[in-house]
């Protein structure tokens, strides 16, 4: 009587039954990868440091107008200064003294991971041509905490010194210009994380850093804290005739960025009080 013919093994039906599915896996990997790449590639080149600014992002979020200069002067008594980054390049620093400015804020560092090329030129520069300067962090919440962006903002040009012409640093925090505009973070959150930011600051260099914000901001993403009004001045960005309404319970303002053009370089600001009480801030 003829026997029945033996069936594949099991391990023959399974061997058989993987093959397809290791060879699809292997294709779609082929064709996915040049992909991967270059959407890999595309967040290298969404990373924009040398575009952030202060001020950089308000345009297209609040739709401000730049102001001349001559339709800004409110206050009686202010001190004229300027905030440049690395997209001004090398700052002709006497031209600047020339005209008037008697301070300078600097960017020195975005994150954790970029520092201005151009900080030795400018943060000196200004410095020796007689003018009061600070440094600023243009922060990214989503990125890393507060701590540690402070950490390394007053490890690369951050620190502050009581030589009565260094202004105790410049936190600015404004719209992503990589993402949503409020980094993701709820109103605690970023507020914990501002927090987290001007402690550590302070741990490193006895200072209280400056806030840079706009009123409009600082309502969206923190829920228009009060939590910082009464240790950290204020610096208010608002391209018009007057400083408007300032946000978060501060009861006026520091400095004043009122206008992000002019006939030099740089964006235009002023410091709120005179040169003898600018001195003050400087001393500590």
């Amino acid at each position: 009587m003829p026997q029945p013919r033996s069936g594949p093994s099991r391990r023959a039906v399974t061997g058989s039954a993987r093959t397809p599915a290791v060879l699809l896996t292997a294709l779609t990997l082929l064709f996915a990868l040049p992909g991967i790449a270059a959407a890999q590639g595309d967040d290298e080149r969404l990373a924009h440091p040398e575009k952030d600014w202060m001020g950089s992002t308000l345009r297209a979020h609040e739709g401000h107008a730049p102001a001349s200069p001559a339709s800004s002067r409110t206050l009686a008594a202010s001190v004229e200064g300027v905030d440049v980054s690395s997209h001004n390049g090398n700052v002709p620093w006497a031209t600047l003294r020339k005209a008037g400015s008697r301070f300078a804020y600097v960017k020195a560092t975005e994150g954790t991971s970029y520092k201005n090329p151009y900080f030795a030129q400018q943060y000196n520069g200004s410095y020796k041509s007689g003018m009061i300067r600070g440094s600023y962090h243009f922060a990214l919440p989503s990125n890393s905490s507060g701590a540690a962006q402070a950490n390394y903002f007053a490890s690369n040009g951050g620190g502050w010194s009581k030589d009565g012409k260094t202004l105790p640093g410049a936190l600015d925090v404004e719209y992503n210009p990589y993402g949503p505009a409020c980094y993701g973070k709820s109103h605690k959150g970023m507020v914990d994380w501002i927090s987290d930011f001007v402690r550590t600051y302070k741990a490193r260099t006895g200072r209280d850093a400056v806030i840079y914000t706009s009123a409009t901001w600082w309502k969206t993403c923190t829920g228009n804290s009060r939590k910082f009004s009464r240790t950290n001045p204020l610096w208010i960005p608002s391209w018009g005739k007057s400083v408007g309404t300032l946000p978060g319970g501060w009861p006026f303002h520091t400095f004043w960025q009122y206008t992000s053009t002019g006939k030099t370089v740089g964006d235009h600001d002023r410091f709120n009080g005179s040169l003898a009480r600018l001195k003050v801030l400087a001393t500590g």
